[in-house]
């Protein structure tokens, strides 16, 4: 819950900052200098970059929380049972032995977006950021359209 209260608090006040940046654009276009025009212009593209990259996160963010629930009700969500330092920090020898146990499930069935959800979860663990981002959206493509999805192997295999 923590870190849902966390998301949307940093996504009202990016919106909060979008508003900000846009209303010196308007301001900068309403001068009608071609210069202020020109920068105006600039400015506006910051809010709009932002708010698209805000926007696909929030859809990653739901359709992985919905794909985690749904394995969860099945019972295969992965149990969070790995050794933790002191400062709450998972141990990376753990966590590579259950990368490896992970990546070999994916490969063995690289059509199933459980398997692929698994390995997101290993990479995160492993303080691997980009694989398990690109593993999750390779489990939300194949649970979405599981006949339009083409098999790969895991990143990094």
């Amino acid at each position: 819950m923590r870190a849902k209260i966390t998301y949307i608090v940093t996504a009202a006040v990016l919106v909060f900052y979008f508003f900000l940046v846009g209303s010196r654009g308007v301001m900068l276009i309403r001068h009608g200098t071609p210069v202020t025009i020109a920068f105006g212009v600039a400015v506006l593209i910051l809010p709009v970059i932002g708010v698209w990259f805000l926007w696909k996160n929030t859809q990653f963010v739901r359709r992985a929380n919905a794909l985690a629930a749904e394995l969860d009700a099945e019972g295969g969500l992965p149990v969070d049972d790995l050794p933790r330092a002191p400062s709450g920090r998972i141990d990376r020898d753990a966590a590579d032995a259950v990368f490896t146990r992970r990546r070999e499930e994916t490969e063995d069935a690289p059509d199933d977006w459980r398997t692929w959800f698994r390995l997101a979860v290993a990479y995160q663990d492993a303080r691997d950021t980009p694989r398990a981002r690109k593993a999750m959206q390779r489990a939300i493509a194949l649970h979405q359209s599981p006949l339009k999805a083409a098999p790969s192997s895991p990143p990094g295999a």
